[in-house]
């Protein structure tokens, strides 16, 4: 057989099935596996008959690699990458290129970059979204690194991933070092928001409407044919119609208690570390912290008073309300999310493309929607819009959706179910919308306490003062810095 055109390390759900889309778009595959007895189930499983060679040694993977050398790792994010990038360096040669294809926080994404880089070697760093099914048929790819490697791994990667319905590949070159991985990061984020507010909203149908699994079926089938259309709204109508065999919800029989593995985690820390307001993305995260604390919140029902309101009003204008706040919410969020991106490009020096971005999570991935088609719209008319609420899609959309948002979030407060995700959307729409904010008062308090000084309204940007509020204090002043 001719040398494979790239190596996959590592044998799990994302790796097999990427082999297997590879091999089915023209590509051989050299697999590797640490724990040999996957290489040869795979060759005798899935992998049999195809173009798809298994390997039980490193030395054995690499010589089998077309020239420059293309290993791709689908392996565990941390200290399993290091690992195997110690491992296999000394039996490559420059030019040869290591890919990183797991969710590896992009700070290690840029050290790793520097370093592979440093021995003459190139390095990619990818993000690949779409899960199991994604990685067989067609994932969304968000390539960074060494822009070197792009030219020898751009075939392979825009032939095996999705594609839009005008053709066009949901993968792209995004930046260098960890521009590949941050971009995937903040993608998982807008994943954690949208899962989020699409849950509020079955909680508010649910305990505040009383709807039964059926009728709420019916209305995610009916969102799914509008503006809402999109990959996650879609499986919510199966799950929500979906019965076992004895007829029974299978939703009804899951506990309340969210996972996650840290990459919305991350994308809160990233904004917190760059000064930006990532609140909706943030309530996704604590809100899946605090079903996590299932035996509390038991004792808490028992012991802690809530409104014994019941709703009553229209049923269908609500459900038709919660559309709106719903799609609203929804371009917070994503707003939100690029507003991240930006700010993070500003402080790597990484050249984003932005509507690039709506177009790779287009098809493919978790979050991938007709919504986004819209973004990419955005950025076309404008690739310097600094947020997307100013965009005049979506002013004209959250303006026709505004009243609805505001009445969802009141019934909310009144029946006493939690929306964190969707009232803070609200509460940054109406605070990013305000020319002033009370943040005079709470610059008022840390030069009363803390001597931190302030700005004037009658006084050019820059200049700080500070008050001797009781007499006591002095004219020193704390120097003014940003953490």
């Amino acid at each position: 057989m001719a040398q494979a055109d790239i190596g996959i390390v590592g044998l799990a759900v994302m790796g097999e099935n990427l082999i297997l889309n590879m091999e089915s778009k023209g590509f051989t595959v050299a697999a590797y596996n640490r724990t040999t007895e996957k290489v040869d189930a795979f060759l005798a499983g899935r992998a049999k008959g195809k173009k798809i060679v298994g390997y039980r040694s490193v030395e054995e993977l690499v010589a089998a690699l077309q020239r420059p050398r293309k290993v791709m790792m689908m392996i565990k994010a941390g200290k399993a990458v290091d690992a195997f990038i110690e491992q296999i360096l000394p039996h490559l040669e420059p030019g040869d290129i290591l890919i990183d294809g797991g969710n590896s926080h992009f700070p290690d994404t840029t050290r790793r970059t520097a370093f592979v880089e440093s021995k003459g070697l190139l390095y990619i760093g990818t993000g690949v979204s779409g899960g199991e099914e994604g990685a067989l048929l067609g994932p969304s790819i968000m390539p960074g690194g060494s822009p070197a490697a792009w030219p020898h791994v751009k075939p392979i990667f825009q032939t095996i991933a999705a594609h839009t319905a005008e053709g066009e590949p949901c993968c792209d070159w995004v930046g260098e070092n960890g521009a590949g991985h941050f971009v995937k990061m903040v993608h998982n984020g807008i994943e954690y928001g949208d899962m989020q507010l699409i849950c509020e909203t079955y909680q508010m149908m649910k305990d505040g409407l009383g709807l039964s699994n059926d009728a709420m079926h019916e209305v995610f089938a009916r969102w799914n044919n509008g503006v809402l259309d999109s990959y996650l709204i879609e499986i919510t109508r199966d799950i929500l119609g979906y019965r076992d065999e004895e007829g029974a919800a299978v939703l009804d029989q899951i506990l309340d208690t969210a996972g996650q593995k840290g990459t919305g985690k991350w994308t809160g820390i990233a904004a917190l570390d760059l000064g930006q307001p990532l609140t909706l993305i943030g309530e996704a995260v604590f809100a899946r912290c605090l079903s996590a604390i299932k035996d509390e919140r038991v004792t808490a029902a028992q012991a802690l008073a809530g409104p014994r309101t019941r709703f009553e009003g229209d049923a269908d204008g609500l459900v038709a309300d919660l559309e709106k706040a719903l799609y609203a919410s929804k371009i917070v969020s994503y707003a939100q999310g690029y507003q991240l991106m930006r700010a993070a490009a500003a402080e790597h020096g990484w050249k984003l493309n932005y509507g690039g971005i709506a177009l790779m999570w287009r098809g493919g991935c978790i979050i991938r929607s007709v919504f986004l088609g819209r973004i990419k719209e955005a950025f076309d008319r404008d690739p310097n819009l600094v947020n997307l609420l100013l965009d005049p899609f979506f002013q004209a959309a959250v303006a026709d959706a505004q009243d609805a948002w505001r009445r969802v979030v009141a019934a909310a407060v009144r029946l006493g179910i939690p929306m964190p995700a969707t009232s803070s959307a609200l509460a940054y729409y109406d605070g990013y919308r305000s020319e002033r904010l009370p943040a005079n008062l709470l610059q008022a308090q840390r030069d009363y306490f803390g001597a931190h000084t302030y700005e004037r309204v009658d006084r050019p940007r820059g200049e700080f003062f500070h008050t001797n509020w009781t007499g006591r204090g002095g004219t020193t002043a704390a120097s003014t810095y940003v953490v």
